[in-house]
């Protein structure tokens, strides 16, 4: 399963950075999304997500704190995924004025 998760991670990185390298300006957008989604399974992966486990750990007495889900990765994943939402609705409407006002979506506005 680590495989699989981190070929998952590896293939989103490498898959965003080619985009991000691309002329034209949705394609870029495109890039950063996908290396967005790579950072926050990696976060979220680094999290060790453990199933049946409570987040918040009960008060009083000895407990054993491999046995409670650390719940810290998960906000962070989700703050970063609400943000990344944002900042993505944000460069579309910049890409949307961009094209209208120069007539290319070209990233430095001239065609090759």
């Amino acid at each position: 399963m680590e495989f699989v998760l981190s070929a998952a991670i590896g293939v989103l990185a490498a898959s965003g950075i080619w985009l991000l390298l691309r002329p034209r300006t949705f394609q870029v957008i495109i890039g950063l999304c996908l290396l967005s989604y790579a950072v926050n399974l990696f976060i979220f992966a680094m999290g060790r997500l453990w199933l049946g486990a409570p987040p918040i750990m009960p008060r009083g007495g000895f407990v054993n704190p491999a046995a409670y889900a650390d719940p810290m990765p998960q906000a962070l994943v989700l703050t970063a995924i609400v943000i990344s939402f944002a900042t993505t609705a944000l460069f579309l409407v910049v890409i949307i004025v961009s094209r209208g006002m120069t007539g290319t979506d070209h990233v430095d506005g001239q065609e090759r």
